[in-house]
């Protein structure tokens, strides 16, 4: 069992021209990143998607699930540590990834294989 906290590492971003389509990206640990989405993204553990285009709090989302699920935000996520719950009451942005994933996984480390399969659900879903 691991403990769940939280910590902040700084990664160096690099603005970059598109040669393809002349558009500026960012590049991020060597790759290009995904623009974020104008709208509040949850992914299902189903990979099913979710859009919401105005704030809600994230008692709204789990209200309609099931009781063993869980939400959290993309950006919390460390490697090796458990992963955080968004609070019930806690608003969500606009911009940000929400994953919904069942309860059981909060009590576990994140492990690499873990964060690839919810990396793949995110990136079927931004393309969706």
């Amino acid at each position: 069992m691991g403990a769940c906290a939280s910590s902040h590492i700084a990664t160096k971003s690099i603005p970059i021209l598109s040669k393809a389509n002349s558009k500026r990206g960012i590049i991020k640990g060597g790759e290009e990143s995904f623009r974020r989405p104008s709208t509040i993204m949850v992914i299902h553990s189903d990979g099913r998607k979710q859009e919401f285009k105005q704030p809600i709090q994230a008692k709204f989302i789990t209200s309609q699930t099931e009781p063993d699920s869980f939400l959290c935000n993309s950006e919390s996520m460390i490697l090796g540590m458990c992963i955080p719950r968004v609070p019930d009451e806690e608003e969500l942005r606009p911009g940000q990834i929400y994953f919904l994933l069942p309860l059981s996984q909060a009590r576990e480390p994140l492990s690499l294989p873990h964060l690839c399969e919810l990396a793949v659900k995110a990136t079927a879903a931004l393309v969706r």
